[in-house]
């Protein structure tokens, strides 16, 4: 992969347009989070790009139009973690991770101890050892998008595209998720793009934010190299006034943390 490149995009439901004429590139290597109010088109957005939606315009994966593609090779290609999983069967946890290896099997071909081997060590590095033989339906919902995160990354596809991958995480796993995003796409040419609840995870885990505001595009910024007046410009069109302080771990890392103007005076 070396790149995404979607062009003109325009989807919705039942003859409403939700996402309007919206273009961008994602390069491989880089992980974009799309940041907007609820209801401006960030599921829709990636709804329509993983093929879920019929859409206007185009999506190229390394000048693939993905929306050329059979079922199967765009799963091989493209890796889908919805805000909720729809799995209502009884299916182990490995055996939902396995499902990720399922375009790279042929019909009724049963999985490889290969792949049984790889799921389970993908289960333990997201954070779920020894959860193997554990029910799917038992887990808690952020046990569920752990696993489903598991599923993903086994599967191998060049491009993961997450809805709100962090939103029934705590605050451990969310950050451990992110991490693990960041690896995957340190890993040959892969990308990720992931629609966020929380700006702050967005700011210091992404490589550039797609922000959008009732389905369009209203800014396209980069938190590590724009300037702080830049990012709280870009960020106030969507969310109000905010502005940005930077702050010091422990292990002396700087990160950017985003204040609401009404809330938190932010004069030094």
């Amino acid at each position: 992969m070396k790149q995404l490149q979607v062009s003109h995009l325009t989807a919705g439901y039942h003859g409403r347009e939700v996402v309007h004429d919206l273009s961008f590139a994602l390069p491989a290597g880089q992980v974009l989070g799309v940041l907007g109010a609820n209801g401006s088109g960030k599921t829709t957005l990636i709804k329509a790009i993983c093929g879920i939606l019929p859409h206007k315009g185009q999506c190229t994966l390394d000048g693939q139009a993905l929306e050329r593609l059979r079922p199967k090779a765009l799963a091989r290609l493209c890796g889908y973690i919805p805000q909720r999983s729809g799995l209502s069967i009884e299916l182990s946890a490995l055996d939902v991770v396995l499902m990720g290896f399922n375009p790279h099997l042929g019909l009724l071909q049963p999985p490889t101890p290969a792949m049984r081997r790889a799921a389970s060590a993908m289960l333990a590095t997201v954070g779920l050892p020894g959860r193997d033989r554990e029910g799917y339906l038992t887990l808690s919902e952020g046990q569920k998008q752990l696993c489903l995160l598991a599923r993903a990354l086994a599967g191998g596809a060049e491009l993961l595209l997450l809805d709100e991958p962090e939103s029934a995480l705590d605050l451990r796993a969310r950050h451990r998720t992110l991490h693990l995003l960041r690896e995957f796409t340190a890993k040959g040419d892969r990308a990720v793009l992931l629609s966020l609840h929380d700006p702050n995870l967005a700011l210091n885990f992404c490589d550039a934010l797609l922000l959008v505001e009732e389905g369009r595009a209203a800014g396209l910024v980069h938190p590590g190299t724009d300037s702080d007046e830049t990012l709280e410009a870009a960020l106030s069109r969507i969310y109000g006034p905010v502005c940005l302080r930077r702050c010091t771990d422990d292990n002396g890392q700087t990160h950017l943390v985003m204040l609401k103007e009404e809330d938190v005076p932010c004069s030094p």
